[in-house]
């Protein structure tokens, strides 16, 4: 039996008591009534359609199983597909799967199982293939991993063969078959790829964080992006199979990935889901944050816009924060919202949250603001134009430019927060650009686009271009080590415990500074890449080029008396690696320009990000 309960509803003896009018709005939703301390728990190895590791047999993918004991009826599943149960745990609190001496699993990372189970929920912690308990490969994106997660999918609704330990056959006869895929990072980037696959079962994905194409996780526009893993080395960092079993798939990343330059290939192209967004039939609720620094806008902005295309149903939430789960950033709201996602789409329990405004955007620290889609109704790309100043800075302005030209010496030693401050001064190795102190708040929502006329003194050269907002504020400071967030030392419990497996976690808190500048959106792209990503052509001495690149999408609100500002430089130690050719750039002013996605007003909130504070070193790895 599945109990649904009508939360919120007053009831009376008397319907004048309570006239329709006044009564509180009804909301439908499952209730815990099963118990977790009595859930099945058990664990399958269900068959790939690939071999990946060359053993002559099906990858073998480990699908940890908890359901409810006491259900009648079939259930849904909630699965978390990721590589790191084994090699480095998941969420804030880095956990891990734990298993009894008989393999029998009694720990689940994270609150799903904690929270799902107990309301008629199944939950499975899949492990990708070569992680943890798999066979395999790990192919880091590739089809070995996507296909891998999509046979659970499968065997849930009886089209792959699934094997107990003993080697007897499974049969998911418990199940539902509708599914609805989680996961942060580079869980929720699996979640991408097998929906792009179109696999029946599966109603719904929600990926947090998550990557859509794998070659602008690593590349930037034809160079290598330098602050994220190697794929190659995300290959060895999760890889669990016996010593030398996974050479050759490593040797094929290593090849394949073609860091020398940085081209866009067909090993690129098979870990690039935004071409089959038109397979999608799961629903698609989409969580990012607009200071992420590790999987970059690029990522939720090209599959948001492809699924908008695809008349794929959405929901998005944008939080100020980096690669942060919204479980530590908004905990009562997030966990509420989910629950009532899964609900309506894993359920059929009509909730009404499609009803509900499409989009949710985090303004400043805490302060949220909806909007009916996204971007906003009424959002128009408006050309703003590039002047000489008075001064140093030149004039960003949406008036019409003339014709004048300037010159940009490659500074490779210029840091970001350098290149940023003190924009009315002279800078060796930057331009800035920016609006007269703003009249009205000044909305932008969605994907800047730049154009630049240039003239290198060398074959190719990196052109970086960043939004600024100028302008005092208290900010989200998404430098810090928690990445916007601290973790504090007292706990919440969202579902039911056990011994083995409890469902608390640590609170967290946003972590705000006062700045008077703050980059709002970033982008780069290798001059020889400007036609092409997959066939650079070298730039001429003397010749003029256009060049167009987008940065990153975002839907942030500079305020009245703010100045809005564009800062180009050439090379970008932090983010693009080769780092210098020692060019330099003439561009011509009069046929240069950027595009804004200017939205209609919205309510402005005290926060946007934090430039100066300490930043993280090494690579970023998928976490």
């Amino acid at each position: 039996m599945r109990r649904v309960s009508l939360t919120g509803l007053v009831l009376v003896m008397f319907a004048v008591l309570a006239p329709p009018a006044q009564a509180a709005p009804r909301a439908l939703q499952t209730d815990p009534i099963y118990s977790y301390a009595d859930a099945i728990r058990e664990t399958v190895w269900v068959e790939s359609p690939v071999d990946n590791d060359g053993n002559g047999q099906p990858d073998r993918i480990t699908a940890d199983i908890i359901r409810p004991r006491e259900a009648t009826q079939r259930v849904p599943v909630i699965m978390d597909a990721s590589p790191y149960y084994h090699c480095c745990g998941r969420g804030n609190e880095s956990e891990k799967k734990s298993y009894a001496p008989d393999g029998t699993v009694t720990k689940f990372p994270l609150f799903y199982d904690n929270y799902f189970v107990p309301r008629g929920y199944a939950f499975i912690a899949a492990d990708l293939s070569g992680t943890a308990r798999s066979t395999g490969c790990e192919d880091v994106g590739g089809q070995a991993e996507v296909l891998g997660a999509k046979a659970v999918i499968d065997w849930l609704n009886g089209t792959a063969i699934a094997r107990r330990a003993d080697g007897t056959q499974a049969f998911a006869t418990w199940s539902t078959g509708k599914v609805g895929m989680i996961g942060k990072s580079w869980d929720g980037t699996v979640a991408n790829g097998v929906a792009a696959t179109g696999v029946p079962g599966l109603a719904t994905i929600v990926p947090i964080s998550a990557i859509s194409s794998w070659y602008d996780y690593n590349r930037v526009n034809g160079a290598v992006n330098p602050k994220v893993s190697s794929v190659p080395s995300l290959h060895t960092l999760v890889n669990s199979r016996p010593a030398g079993t996974c050479d050759a798939v490593r040797n094929g990343l290593t090849s394949g990935s073609d860091a020398a330059t940085a081209n866009y290939n067909a090993f690129w192209a098979a870990r690039d889901y935004v071409p089959q967004a038109s397979n999608v039939k799961a629903s698609v609720f989409l969580v990012h944050g607009m200071n992420d620094l590790n999987v970059q806008g690029a990522q939720y902005g090209k599959w948001w816009q492809a699924l908008a295309a695809n008349n794929v149903p959405r929901k998005l939430w944008l939080s100020q924060e980096g690669h942060v789960d919204p479980f530590d950033f908004r905990r009562p709201v997030w966990v509420s919202t989910l629950h009532r996602w899964f609900d309506y789409w894993l359920m059929g329990i009509d909730n009404g949250i499609m009803n509900e405004p499409q989009a949710t955007v985090e303004r400043g620290a805490n302060v949220w603001s909806d909007t009916s889609a996204w971007p906003p109704a009424g959002t128009v790309s408006t050309v703003y134009s590039l002047k000489p100043g008075a001064g140093a800075a030149g004039v960003l302005s949406t008036a019409p430019s003339a014709a004048a030209t300037t010159s940009i010496s490659d500074s490779p030693n210029l840091s970001e927060s350098q290149a940023i401050s003190s924009p009315a001064n002279n800078k060796n190795g930057r331009k800035v650009y920016w609006t007269a102190p703003l009249a009205a708040d000044l909305h932008l929502a969605g994907t800047p686009q730049i154009t630049l006329r240039v003239k290198s003194s060398k074959s190719t050269t990196i052109l970086s271009a960043r939004l600024v907002d100028y302008g005092t504020a208290t900010r989200v400071n998404y430098r810090s080590s928690g990445e916007g967030i601290t973790t504090l030392a007292n706990e919440t419990c969202w579902g039911s415990s056990t011994a083995a497996d409890d469902a608390c976690y640590k609170e967290t808190s946003k972590v705000t500074t006062t700045a008077g500048q703050a980059v709002l959106s970033r982008g780069w792209i290798d001059g020889a890449h400007r036609d092409s990503l997959s066939s650079p052509a070298p730039m001429a001495a003397g010749t003029w080029y256009t060049v167009a690149w987008n940065l990153a999408p975002t839907d942030q609100v500079i305020p009245a008396g703010h100045r809005l500002g564009l800062v180009l430089t050439l090379s970008d130690s932090e983010f693009v690696s080769p780092k210098s050719t020692g060019a330099t750039v003439d561009v011509d002013l009069g046929r240069s320009l950027i595009r804004l996605p200017v939205a209609p007003a919205a309510p402005y909130g005290a926060g946007l990000g934090i430039e100066n504070a300490a930043e993280h070193t090494g690579p970023l790895t998928l976490g």
